[in-house]
């Protein structure tokens, strides 16, 4: 059994991620959290949820408020809340505003639910994780992010259309970043067990094509629908079933590594981990030169940036995060 807190719920993504959380059967208490002046809006939510529960028979505690006593003894703590980035935002400025936030529900998860796991969906999420995982003060198999998880799960869905086949027989993952500098692992990617570079079809495979895609699928429905909701929803509450379920899947998150990849480390972003109920561990791998060096590339991108927003919160150790 198992007890949810979603801070940012009075948000498109939080309320989403929070009812899809609902429907997993050993989640028995689910917190909406917000800040102060959104009390009203919560408990309408609440109740909300609470007709949905009824008609669908199932039974489960919600509550909602702004009072930090709320998230005790919560075992899972999902960080959605910040202030999304405009046209034209400067990638740093949007970092440096969500990063305080999420540093303070950081600070507070770990006051409130010490034993819990920190689950960050804020964007920049490598940094933001970055942050929860310093201001946290928890160990890094307990703080990981949303990361890489939803674009390699697009990327899927899009080899699947191409060739032509069901989405369960393409097993691909994304790595690096979430944004512009991903790393598809090309390497990685089979179809029915069978390397994508060994099909007939790989000659006019418009790889490319799909990353630019999938790099541009967020703000392409943003444009058209004013938000992304039930992807980013639905990515969470896998997650989230995989933690608490401890299912042992391996899946692409934004999470701390040493050393597990090419031995390039001391930073938070999304690769393959192992998720169970003790948290997220990250898998040692082996990639394809290039893919290494698309994958440093990144990895440089996010330090320069993660050092900066440590500097500006003040963090003078920041860029050693433990």
């Amino acid at each position: 059994m198992a007890k949810v807190t979603v801070i940012g719920a009075s948000g498109k993504v939080g309320q989403s991620a929070a009812y899809a959380i609902s429907r997993i059967p050993y989640v028995t208490e689910i917190v909406l959290f917000g800040r102060e002046g959104g009390e009203e809006l919560l408990e309408g939510l609440k109740w909300d949820f609470v007709d949905a529960f009824a008609a669908v028979g199932r039974r489960i505690r919600v509550t909602s408020g702004t009072h930090p006593s709320l998230i005790k003894h919560s075992d899972m703590v999902i960080i959605s809340s910040g202030v999304p980035r405009h046209t034209g935002q400067d990638r740093i400025d949007l970092a440096k505003k969500n990063a305080r936030i999420v540093a303070g529900y950081a600070e507070m998860a770990a006051e409130q639910a010490p034993d819990s796991i920190l689950f960050v969906v804020t964007n920049p999420v490598d940094i933001m994780t970055a942050v929860a995982l310093k201001h946290s003060g928890f160990p890094p198999s307990r703080v990981f992010g949303l990361g890489t998880h939803l674009d390699s799960m697009r990327l899927k869905s899009f080899i699947a259309q191409h060739f032509k086949v069901h989405v369960s027989e393409v097993h691909t993952r994304i790595i690096g970043e979430h944004g512009e500098s991903m790393v598809p692992l090309w390497s990685a990617t089979t179809i029915g067990g069978i390397q994508l570079k060994n099909l007939p079809e790989f000659r006019t495979f418009p790889g490319e094509d799909m990353i630019d895609w999938v790099k541009d699928a967020g703000h392409y429905i943003i444009e058209r629908s004013g938000a992304t909701i039930y992807g980013p929803a639905e990515a969470i509450a896998t997650l989230a079933r995989t933690v608490l379920g401890n299912e042992n899947r391996i899946l692409s998150v934004s999470a701390y590594i040493r050393c597990e990849v090419h031995d390039i480390g001391n930073i938070c972003i999304g690769v393959p981990a192992m998720l169970n109920r003790k948290g997220v561990f990250p898998i040692p791998i082996r990639i394809s030169p290039e893919e290494v060096d698309d994958f440093q590339s990144s990895v440089e991108k996010l330090r320069k940036v993660t050092d900066e927003v440590f500097e500006f919160l003040g963090n003078d150790e920041g860029k050693n995060l433990l």
